[in-house]
């Protein structure tokens, strides 16, 4: 029995010494221990690398391109991006596999790991180009805080919200601003998440209808993510495709600063959810499968501790990254190329980094903090050196 204890109290004093050690020789060597792999943080089975991501609008998903941008990169997969000197996936049409760059129009197609940019969704053209094991999810957004977004950062270009003086005026007579027959450009105006899924925005909420296209959503996306429950979303994420914590990490991008948020009277509210019926109804379902997901794969203490990793993690990734640690607007970011697209009415935030990153600190930062045109920029001149570079000079206008 004493020489079972002595071997115990060895062996610990061994795992201790064992410690101390590493902890000493990463000292030693520099080591930024920022970026070594968490502790418990190991997935089960090989990452999933075909990914497919329906970028809806207004909807926290620039954030999600970040990710799936970060994570192609660093891992050297091919990503679909806009062919020519296109910035999106062919957006408001539906998709057709020409609209992305190296795919030819007879023969073998070419497949790609990663498709992230806007596009209007249509299935037989997407499997085109991407493998036939994909994961493709989405992501979806309360429709009437989806509509006050767009009707901020889309004001100046959609028909349908120029001449209304605000969102609540818009929704107290619609069809005072709102015309069919320029449907295309008013997209953004009406069941903009349905019309992004490659559905009749215009259609009549019937109950059949609906029924049967939230079922074919359900039969094709195996996650659809929830915005105001975005760090849940991110969790839930990480384990359907068996990704690292740091994978998943991001910092908000496209976002406005609280001035150029308004908010809507309880009548508007419900104005939006009648004029934006089928999105609503879409939301309300997909925030129940969502829950319904969750509650089947995580206990609701493990899920407070998974949420809280991940924003203890982005804290400390903020903490080391950013000048002054938050967000700022267009005029006080002073690295031009890192200044996001400024749209409508929007005050879209951008950051700062920290003065004096290593060069590997640097690169990482500086991918959690680019604007989603600027990357798409830089992957495309990487993937494609000898084709003229995308033109995104207007964001320094």
């Amino acid at each position: 029995m004493l020489s079972s204890l002595g071997g115990t109290q060895r062996c610990f004093w061994a795992i201790i010494l064992l410690a101390l050690t590493l902890f000493l020789l990463a000292g030693l060597l520099h080591v930024d221990v920022m970026f070594s792999p968490l502790f418990g943080d190991q997935a089960e089975g090989p990452p999933i690398t075909n990914v497919m991501f329906l970028k809806t609008h207004k909807t926290a998903s620039s954030t999600v391109l970040n990710i799936l941008f970060r994570f192609a990169e660093t891992r050297n997969l091919s990503v679909a991006l806009p062919a020519g000197s296109r910035l999106h996936l062919g957006y408001p049409w539906l998709f057709l596999a020409r609209y992305v760059e190296g795919v030819r129009q007879e023969g073998a197609q070419q497949r790609f790991n990663v498709m992230c940019n806007h596009l209007r969704f249509n299935l037989p053209e997407v499997q085109k180009v991407m493998p036939n094991d994909t994961f493709y999810f989405s992501i979806l957004r309360n429709p009437v805080f989806q509509l006050e977004s767009s009707f901020i950062y889309y004001k100046d270009y959609v028909p349908a919200f120029r001449d209304a003086k605000n969102l609540d005026a818009f929704l107290a007579s619609p069809l005072t601003y709102y015309n069919q027959s320029v449907s295309l450009r008013n997209a953004y105006a009406r069941n903009n998440m349905w019309f992004d899924l490659g559905y009749d925005h215009n259609a009549p909420a019937e109950e059949n209808y609906v029924r049967a296209r939230l079922a074919e959503v359900e039969r094709r996306f195996q996650l659809v993510l929830i915005a105001e429950h975005f760090d849940e979303s991110m969790v839930l994420l990480r384990r359907r495709l068996r990704w690292q914590l740091d994978d998943v990490v991001s910092f908000r991008l496209n976002a406005r600063s609280q001035r150029s948020v308004t908010s809507l009277t309880p009548e508007g509210q419900e104005r939006a959810k009648h004029w934006c019926a089928l999105d609503w109804r879409l939301y309300q379902h997909f925030n129940r499968t969502f829950w319904a997901q969750v509650r089947t794969e995580l206990s609701p203490r493990r899920l407070r501790s998974e949420v809280a990793r991940l924003q203890a993690r982005r804290r400390q990734l903020m903490a080391l990254c950013l000048q002054d640690g938050g967000p700022k607007d267009k005029k006080q970011i002073t690295d031009r190329h890192l200044r996001p697209y400024q749209s409508g009415k929007a005050d879209i935030l951008g950051y700062n980094l920290r003065q004096g990153l290593d060069n590997e600190t640097l690169q990482v930062c500086q991918r959690m903090v680019m604007p989603e045109l600027q990357y798409m920029a830089h992957l495309y001149a990487q993937r494609f050196p000898e084709k003229p570079p995308k033109d995104i000079s207007f964001l320094e206008a």
